[in-house]
């Protein structure tokens, strides 16, 4: 299971929403995403957390690219929405291949291939064979927050309340429970 929101960057402060993954098949659409919550082409920033596994930081500035943050790369590979972001970073299917169709993007995969597939069908290790593995640990921009109020350390060492802390720093916990 999933949990994604989008915090958006306001004259008067933050905005919080929290949002559905339903339509979100690529990085791009999770940008679109955000951009569509920004006021004024503002900073937005998307999280993505899973059942206290890992979690993801997008953060989208106007029509810059996306800078991401992944807590444990190894196991976000093995979920849906963490593998689109990982295999952004490690820079994975850039020529437009992306098999995310075959992907159960409802929230409810574990990491574990369907039986029904034989090896190496439908569960990405195929693909997967050729490329890096993710590490077991961080991956991404741990600066991406620094201007914010969260520096690289402080979004390393955070672990599975990360929205929390994010949302406590950014002054914006009262609007996200809000919609939590």
């Amino acid at each position: 299971m999933y949990f994604a929101a989008l915090l958006a960057r306001t004259e008067d402060g933050w905005e919080a929403s929290d949002t559905e993954l339903d339509n979100v098949e690529t990085l791009t659409d999770l940008a679109d995403l955000a951009r569509e919550a920004a006021v004024d082409d503002d900073t937005v920033v998307a999280y993505i957390e899973q059942e206290g596994t890992w979690f993801g930081v997008v953060r989208v500035d106007g029509e810059d690219d996306p800078r991401i943050f992944i807590s444990n790369a190894a196991a976000a590979a093995r979920s849906s929405y963490g593998a689109m972001l990982t295999d952004e970073l490690l820079g994975r299917d850039e020529d437009g291949t992306d098999d995310l169709d075959s992907l159960d993007l409802d929230g409810t995969e574990d990491g574990e291939p369907d039986p029904a597939d034989g090896p190496g069908e439908g569960d990405g290790t195929a693909a997967a064979a050729d490329a890096p593995a993710p590490p077991p640990g961080p991956l991404g921009d741990p600066g991406l927050l620094t201007d914010l109020g969260i520096g690289d350390k402080e979004l390393l060492a955070l672990d599975t309340d990360a929205l929390s802390e994010i949302a406590d720093a950014l002054g914006c916990t009262d609007v996200l429970e809000a919609v939590r």
